[in-house]
């Protein structure tokens, strides 16, 4: 953005933003990750590309205003769509650590470390009873950390990291069951789009779970019968309970369709996503093979949804500029 007049329509709109907004680069990543996993590399770069350009430009207006405008910033900040900020920097982590990029990695997991201990206790002192989908930001931000420190366990036989991501594993477990208690239940058929996360969270706790299973190894011995028995356990209940909450919220858009763009669609993508991701790791974890054909039609279905979601964020840019440019 720093080749754009500050007085442009484009800046102004861009400028004016909600936090929210990074769920597009959540949706974006995850869409990569995905593509990935069912052999679609240059796809997947390609959507890498879009979620990193998205993250630096995010990134760059976050440090600005936290230098320029410290009272909008602490207003940003104690949204719950500030966790966006976390949770989309772990899952571009979580991609970079399998194209190998591991110091990469590593740097945006340190930042995200950074970061979520401060937004998540400024949202926090913000929540209130009967809120929207972004609730449950606080646990999809958690869990994001967990997948992406067993991530790197996994490709650096740090066993460290592997314990630091189980905590944060069961950490994530208790802050969606305070969030469901101040999840207001009408969003699921009023909600515009965020109401998603409701089941997003339990996807990225389910990939979480098939990352902790998949970091053990006999290099490592991280956990013993018992606690892999449990693991495996919460990980399919997880899934199983994640895929329940997409029917419903599925159903939900049948009866009460929203077709109009808002900016918090990119939190109906994301879950959408993120299903097909923990679908596709749980089977391949857990070795039930034929849940990789529901996680590969999932994932499409959550293209298809990315693609018009896109589209709507295109219009919705365009009809901004034109109505802040001058006449």
């Amino acid at each position: 953005m720093s080749g754009i007049s500050p007085h442009s329509p484009l800046r102004a709109w861009w400028s004016r933003r909600p936090p929210a907004a990074g769920a597009a680069v959540m949706a974006t990543g995850i869409i990569s990750v995905g593509l990935d996993l069912i052999g679609h590399e240059t796809l997947s770069r390609i959507a890498l590309v879009l979620g990193c350009a998205a993250w630096l430009g995010l990134a760059a207006e976050f440090a600005a205003v936290l230098l320029r405008e410290r009272a909008r910033w602490a207003a940003d900040a104690g949204t719950p769509g500030a966790l966006t900020a976390v949770a989309a920097t772990t899952v571009l982590g979580t991609r970079l650590s399998a194209l190998g990029r591991q110091t990469l990695a590593e740097a945006l997991l340190a930042l995200s470390a950074l970061l979520w201990p401060v937004l998540t206790v400024l949202v926090a002192r913000h929540w209130k009873r009967r809120m929207p989908g972004g609730v449950f930001l606080c646990c999809v931000a958690t869990q994001g950390l967990a997948v992406l420190c067993a991530t790197l366990a996994a490709a650096e036989s740090a066993a460290w990291l592997a314990h630091t991501a189980l905590v944060l594993f069961w950490l994530g477990l208790v802050l969606y069951g305070v969030a469901l208690a101040r999840f207001d239940l009408r969003q699921v058929l009023e909600g515009p789009g965020d109401q998603w996360i409701a089941g997003g969270a339990l996807a990225i706790s389910a990939l979480a779970g098939s990352k902790l299973l998949a970091a053990d190894s006999a290099r490592l011995y991280l956990w013993n019968d018992d606690d892999h028995g449990v693991l495996r356990a919460v990980t399919v209940a997880l899934l199983v309970l994640d895929l329940a909450w997409y029917a419903v919220l599925l159903v939900a858009e049948c009866v009460r369709p929203r077709p109009r763009y808002d900016v918090r669609r990119w939190a109906t993508v994301f879950p959408m996503g993120m299903t097909a991701v923990a679908t596709l790791s749980v089977s391949a974890t857990v070795d039930v093979l034929w849940l990789r054909t529901p996680g590969e039609v999932l994932l499409w279905i959550s293209v298809a949804a990315w693609l018009a979601v896109a589209a709507g964020a295109v219009g919705s840019a365009r009809a901004a500029v034109r109505s802040t440019a001058p006449r």
